[in-house]
C-alpha cells in the first residue's frame, strides 16, 4: 500500500507481498522504494488505495489473436487461412466482449488510484470495437489523445489493407478531463504537440516484440511528472517504464503476468 510522504511523493509501504500461491507466481521485487509484482493486475490493483500513484503508463495486450473471416471473429490458432507469422506468438485470446470487460474493469481501477493514467493502444481487429466502446463509456475522464507516429509504417498483413504507421496514446484525467490543461505539468505554453514522432527501437528481448521506446516513456515523465511521484505500469512487459523512472529519480510500481518477462524486468531494474 502507500502512504503520502512528507516530501509529497508516494512512498510504497511493502505489505503482503508474498503472492507465492497466488497465479504460480514468485515473491516480489523490491529496491529503494521501487517494487514489481508478478501477477494478474486486475487483482493485484486492488491491493492499492485511492490516490496512491501519480502517473500510469501502460500498454496493454492488443489482443492479436482475434481476427474476422467469413464475416466473424475468429481466432489465428483455431483457423488455417488465417496464415501469419504471429499465428502462434501471441497467447491473448479474448472475445471482443471480454476484452472490453477486462480493459474498462482494468481503466475504472487505474483511475481509481491514478491521477493522470496514459494508456497506449493500436486499433486494431482484435480490439477496436471495443477500445472504442471503452472510450464512450469513460468520456468523461478522456482528456486527450495524442498520436504516436512511429515514422516508419507496419507493413499490413492482409491485401487491401493499409500500413500501421502509428499508435494511440489515451490520456485518462481523473480529475480535470474537462479541461485541455495538465495542471502542474513542467512543460510550458506551445512546446508540446500532441502528435510525437518517436522510432520503435529494436527490442531489449526478442521474445517481446512491442517493447515501449524509452524515448516515449521520456517524453511522457518529462513532461508531466515530477521527481519522487509513484509511476505505475499493470502491463510492465520488460519493465521499460520502471527503467527511465528509476534513472529519473522517481518511484515505481509494477505488475506483470508472464513469468519470463518478469524476470527480464527484474533483471533490468536490478542493474539500474
Amino acid at each position: 500500500m502507500y502512504k503520502l510522504s512528507k516530501e509529497g511523493g508516494r512512498q510504497p509501504q511493502l505489505l503482503n507481498c508474498n503472492l507465492r500461491g497466488c497465479l504460480g507466481a514468485q515473491a516480489p521485487f523490491h529496491k529503494k522504494g521501487n517494487m514489481i509484482k508478478q501477477g494478474n493486475c486486475l487483482q493485484l490493483l486492488k491491493e492499492l488505495d485511492d490516490d496512491s500513484i501519480d502517473l500510469t503508463i501502460t500498454s496493454p495486450p492488443y489482443n492479436m489473436n482475434l481476427r474476422i473471416r467469413y464475416g466473424k471473429y475468429l481466432f489465428r490458432s483455431e483457423e488455417s487461412s488465417i496464415s501469419t507469422k504471429y499465428k502462434t506468438s501471441f497467447d491473448d485470446k479474448l472475445t471482443m466482449d471480454e476484452y472490453y470487460e477486462f480493459h474498462l474493469s482494468v481503466l475504472k481501477e487505474l483511475l481509481r488510484v491514478s491521477d493522470l493514467v496514459f494508456y497506449n493502444v493500436q486499433f486494431l481487429t482484435g480490439n477496436k470495437r471495443a477500445i472504442w466502446r471503452i472510450m464512450g463509456e469513460l468520456n468523461e475522464y478522456l482528456k486527450e489523445v495524442v498520436i504516436w507516429n512511429k515514422v516508419i509504417s507496419q507493413p499490413a498483413m492482409q491485401p487491401q489493407v493499409m500500413n500501421s504507421q502509428f499508435e494511440n496514446i489515451l490520456i485518462f484525467d481523473k480529475n480535470n478531463a474537462i479541461s485541455r490543461q495538465f495542471v502542474n505539468a513542467p512543460f510550458d505554453r506551445g512546446t508540446l504537440p500532441n502528435v510525437w514522432d518517436i522510432r520503435r527501437e529494436k527490442s531489449y528481448d526478442k521474445k517481446h516484440k512491442a517493447t515501449f521506446p524509452k524515448e516515449l516513456v521520456e517524453k511522457i515523465l518529462d513532461n508531466f511528472a515530477h521527481e519522487n511521484q509513484t509511476i505505475l505500469d499493470p502491463f510492465m512487459g520488460l519493465g521499460t517504464t520502471g527503467v527511465v523512472a528509476q534513472e529519473k529519480n522517481m518511484k515505481f510500481v509494477g505488475y506483470e503476468l508472464d513469468d519470463y518477462y518478469f524476470n527480464v524486468a527484474k533483471k533490468r531494474l536490478n542493474e539500474v
